[in-house]
C-alpha cells in the first residue's frame, strides 16, 4: 500500500506560474432611474469585464449588463460612490461602506490595467510582433507541465492495469474456493486489492482533472493563435495560386499576340487617376477568372467610397478597369426639430394611421417596403438552414430568423413612409449575400405590400403583408396581417408564419419605447413540424427578462425536441431536449412540463449598431444602405421618392411640401380610377352584363405590375411574384411603369 501511494502523482503543478485572474464578486447598489433610485445588484468582475445581475442565481442564465473595463473611465465620488463611464454611458454605483468601496476601486483599476495590456497584446490585433520572452517562457512551462501530467496519466494507467488484473485473479480464486475454510483470507485479500484499485482510480481521476484544467486554461489562446495561422496560411496559398495563374495567363497571352495587350481602357464611373498612364495592363485568358482588389477607405465623411478592382478575365476582347462603389456607412445626422405632438394626435384617436396625413417629423427616411426588406439583415441564418439535414434543426434556425427581424426595432420608434400605390423597392445583393429582393405596394386602402426574395444559396421567401395600425391615445398598435412563406430548394420544406403586434408607448408624455408581443406559430407544411414562439409583453411589475422570447420545437407527433430562449433584441439560443417530466405549479390546475436539456447553443446574435447610430435614426448597417442611390432601378423605386430623399438630407420643411404634393397627386389619381370604374359599371349595367374586376385588381382599379393574386398551396389568397422585373431591369425597359413621383 505504501509503495503504491509513493508511486502516485503529486496533485500539485510543479514549475507552472500562471498569472493571477482579476476576479471580484459582491453586492453593489446601481442607479436605475428616478422612480426606483438605487437598486441592489450582484456584480462580478472577471477577465476585464464587470457584469451585474439581479441575484446570484441569475448568473447561470441572465446577465443584466456588461461593462468592458479596457475602455472605461473610473471615477471615485464621495460617500462610497463611484462612476464608470464606457461607450458614452455612465454607471453610478454605491458600496455599503468606505472599505468595501476601496476594495472595488482597487480591483477595478487592476482589472482595467490588465485588460488594457491584453488589448495591446491581443492575438486579434493582427500585428506581426515577436513573441515576448515572458510568453515564450510561460508557454514552455505549460508544455512541460502537460508533459509531466501525461507521464502521471501513463503511470496511473499502468497501475490500474496491474491492480485490475490482480483483482480479477482474486475474484476468480474466491469463486473457486466458495464454501472452503480459506475463503476468509481470500476475501481479505480481495478487499485489499479492491482498495488499491480504488486509490489508483482516484489518482487517475485527479491526474486527468489536473491535465484538463491546465489544458483548458490555455486552450482558448492557443486556438485563437492556431486559427489565425490557418487563416493566414490559407490566404497566402490563395494569393500565390492567383498570382501563378495570372502569371501563366499573361505569359501565354503575350506570346500569342504581344502587340494587342498594351494600354488600359478606363471605366467612365468615377474619376480615375492619371498618374500611371505609362503602366501596362494585360488581359488574362478565359481560364483564369482571378481578380486583384484594392479597397480605398478614405475619410468617413467623403461622399464616395470606391474599391478598385482590376479584372484579369477577358470577357469582351478589350482590356477594362472596373470601379465598384462600396456600400455607405453613414447618413446625415438627424436634425433636432421641435413639434407640438398633441396638436396633431388629439384628432387621430381610434383612427387608422395610414389614412392620416402626418408630417415627416414622425417618420424615418425609409419606406415600409424598405423596412420589409430589412428583415433580410440576418439572411445567413437561412443560408445555414438550407444546409441542414435535420428538419428540426432547420426549424430552429428559421425560428431564430423570424425573431431577428425585430432586433432593429428596439430603438426605432419613428414611422416609416407609407408607400405610394405602385411604389417598388429592389435590393440586389447577389454578389455579397447571394440573394435579390423585390417589393411592390399592391394596395393603398388597406395598405398592402408584396415581397419576393430568391437566393442562390438554396431558399426562396415571399410574403403579402397588410398593415393595420390604430392610435389609442397613450400608444400606437401596429398589427401586420398576412403570412410569410419560406421554401428550401433541396429539401422542399415549406415554412409558414406570421408576425406579432408592435406597440409604441408614451405617445403623448414620456420617452417613446417599443414592445413586441404575441405568438408566432411556425409550421413546416411539408413535415408538419411546428414551433410556437411566445413574445412576452413588458410589464413594470414582472421580474422576467424584458423582451423575452421562448419557444418549443415539436415534430408532427407533438414530441418536443428543442427549447428556444432569448430576447428579440439580442440573441436566441437552442437547447436539445433529452428528457421531460410533469411538474407542478401550472395555472388553472394544469401541470407544467419540465424539460431536461443539453447546454444551449447560440443560434443568432444581434450585430452591434454602427458608430453614431443614435444620430442616424438608430439605423443598422444594412438600413444605412437601403436608401443609397442606385443606377438602373425602376422609376417607381423608393430611393427616388423626393420627400424621403429630402428628409434623409435634413431638409424637413422641403420634405413636408413634397410629401403633401405626392399625397394629393395620389388622391387625384385614385378619384380618376374610381370614375373610370363607375363609367364602366354604368355602361355594363345598361348592357345587362355583370362587371367583374380582373384577377389581382383591387377596388381602386389598380393592377400591380410585378405581382399577381393567386391561391397558394396553403390556401392563402395572396399576391405572388409573376416575374419580369429583373429582365426589365437588364433591358432598362421601364415603359410600363407609372409616373408616381
Amino acid at each position: 500500500m505504501n509503495e503504491l501511494v509513493k508511486s502516485l502523482p503529486s496533485p500539485t503543478l510543479p514549475g507552472l506560474h500562471l498569472p493571477s485572474v482579476d476576479t471580484h464578486k459582491g453586492w453593489l447598489f446601481k442607479w436605475t432611474n428616478y422612480l426606483k433610485g438605487y437598486q441592489r445588484r450582484w456584480f462580478v468582475l472577471s477577465n476585464g469585464l464587470l457584469s451585474y445581475y439581479r441575484t446570484q442565481a441569475e448568473m447561470a442564465h441572465t446577465c443584466r449588463g456588461t461593462i468592458p473595463l479596457a475602455t472605461a473611465h473610473i471615477e471615485v465620488g464621495d460617500t462610497c460612490h463611484l462612476v464608470l463611464t464606457s461607450g458614452g454611458r455612465s454607471y453610478h454605483l454605491k458600496a455599503t461602506s468606505e472599505g468595501e468601496c476601496q476594495k472595488w476601486v482597487s480591483a477595478l483599476q487592476q482589472a482595467k490595467a490588465n485588460a488594457t495590456l491584453l488589448m495591446h497584446h491581443s492575438d486579434d490585433s493582427g500585428d506581426e510582433v515577436p513573441v515576448p520572452q515572458e510568453d515564450r517562457t510561460l508557454t514552455q512551462g505549460v508544455l512541460k507541465t502537460l508533459a509531466s501530467k501525461l507521464d502521471d496519466l501513463s503511470t496511473c494507467n499502468e497501475l490500474i492495469g496491474k491492480h485490475g488484473a490482480a483483482l480479477q485473479r482474486s475474484l476468480s480464486e474466491l469463486e473457486d474456493l466458495r464454501g472452503s475454510t480459506d475463503s476468509t483470507d481470500k476475501v481479505k485479500a480481495v478487499n485489499e486489492r479492491a482498495t488499491l484499485f480504488r486509490i489508483t482510480s482516484n489518482a487517475m481521476i485527479n491526474a486527468c482533472r489536473d491535465f484538463v484544467d491546465v489544458a483548458e486554461s490555455h486552450s482558448r489562446r492557443w486556438q485563437k493563435a492556431l486559427q489565425h495561422e490557418r487563416e493566414q496560411r490559407h490566404h497566402l496559398e490563395e494569393t500565390i495560386e492567383q498570382l501563378a495563374k495570372q502569371h501563366n495567363s499573361l505569359e501565354r497571352a503575350w506570346r500569342e499576340n504581344p502587340t494587342s495587350y498594351t494600354g488600359v481602357e478606363r471605366s467612365q464611373e468615377g474619376d480615375a487617376s492619371d498618374e500611371n498612364d505609362e503602366a501596362e495592363f494585360f488581359d488574362a485568358m478565359e481560364d483564369s477568372p482571378a481578380f486583384i482588389t484594392v479597397t480605398a477607405t478614405g475619410n468617413i465623411d467623403s461622399p464616395i467610397h470606391l474599391s478598385l478592382s482590376f479584372s484579369l478575365q477577358d470577357t469582351s476582347g478589350a482590356n477594362h478597369m472596373q470601379l465598384r462603389r462600396t456600400r455607405r456607412s453613414r447618413i446625415p445626422d438627424k436634425p433636432n426639430y421641435s413639434l407640438n405632438l398633441w396638436s396633431i394626435m388629439k384628432n387621430c384617436i381610434g383612427k387608422d394611421l395610414s389614412k392620416i396625413p402626418m408630417p415627416v417629423n414622425f417618420n424615418e427616411p425609409l419606406s415600409m417596403l424598405q423596412r420589409l426588406t430589412e428583415d433580410l439583415e440576418y439572411s445567413e441564418l437561412l443560408d445555414r438552414a438550407a444546409r441542414c439535414d435535420s428538419s428540426l434543426e432547420q426549424m430552429c434556425l428559421v425560428a431564430a430568423f423570424s425573431v431577428s427581424s425585430y432586433s432593429t426595432t428596439v430603438h426605432r420608434t419613428a414611422k416609416p413612409f407609407n408607400p405610394l400605390l405602385g411604389e417598388t423597392y429592389e435590393l440586389d445583393r447577389l454578389d455579397e449575400y447571394g440573394y435579390r429582393s423585390i417589393c411592390e405596394q399592391v394596395s393603398h386602402h388597406p395598405p398592402a405590400a408584396a415581397h419576393h426574395v430568391t437566393s442562390q444559396r438554396g431558399w426562396t421567401l415571399w410574403q403579402h403583408i397588410t398593415i393595420d395600425s390604430k392610435f389609442r391615445g397613450k400608444y400606437i398598435s401596429v398589427v401586420p396581417l398576412g403570412n410569410i412563406h419560406l421554401q428550401f430548394h433541396s429539401s422542399g420544406n415549406h415554412y409558414v408564419w406570421s408576425k406579432v403586434t408592435s406597440t409604441v408607448h408614451n405617445i403623448i408624455v414620456g420617452k417613446l419605447w417599443i414592445d413586441q408581443s404575441g405568438d408566432i406559430d411556425i409550421v413546416n407544411t411539408t413535415t408538419k413540424d411546428t414551433c410556437r414562439l411566445k413574445f412576452s409583453p413588458y410589464s413594470y411589475f414582472s421580474r422576467e427578462v424584458p423582451r423575452k422570447v421562448t419557444g418549443v420545437v415539436e415534430d408532427r407527433e407533438g414530441t418536443a425536441h428543442y427549447i428556444l430562449s432569448g430576447t428579440w433584441d439580442d440573441k436566441i439560443e437552442s437547447a436539445k431536449i433529452v428528457d421531460s417530466s410533469q411538474g407542478c405549479g401550472g395555472s388553472e390546475g394544469k401541470q407544467k412540463t419540465v424539460y431536461q436539456t443539453l447546454p444551449p447553443k447560440l443560434l443568432w446574435k444581434k450585430y452591434p449598431l454602427p458608430e453614431n447610430a443614435e444620430n442616424m435614426h438608430f439605423f443598422s448597417s444594412l438600413a444605412l444602405t437601403l436608401n443609397e442611390p442606385e443606377e438602373g432601378v425602376a422609376p417607381t423605386d423608393s430611393r427616388l421618392r423626393p420627400d424621403q430623399r429630402l428628409m434623409e438630407a435634413g431638409l424637413w420643411d422641403e420634405a413636408n411640401s413634397q410629401k403633401q404634393r405626392l399625397e394629393e397627386r395620389q388622391r387625384l389619381e385614385r378619384k380618376r380610377r374610381a370614375q373610370l370604374i363607375a363609367i364602366t359599371d354604368f355602361s355594363l349595367f345598361r348592357n345587362k352584363d355583370t362587371y367583374v374586376l380582373s384577377l389581382g385588381q383591387d377596388i381602386e382599379g389598380y393592377q400591380p405590375l410585378w405581382f399577381e393574386k393567386r391561391t397558394d398551396e396553403t390556401g392563402d389568397n395572396i399576391f405572388i411574384y409573376k416575374g419580369g422585373y429583373w429582365e426589365a431591369k437588364e433591358r432598362q425597359d421601364w415603359s410600363q411603369c407609372p409616373q408616381i413621383f
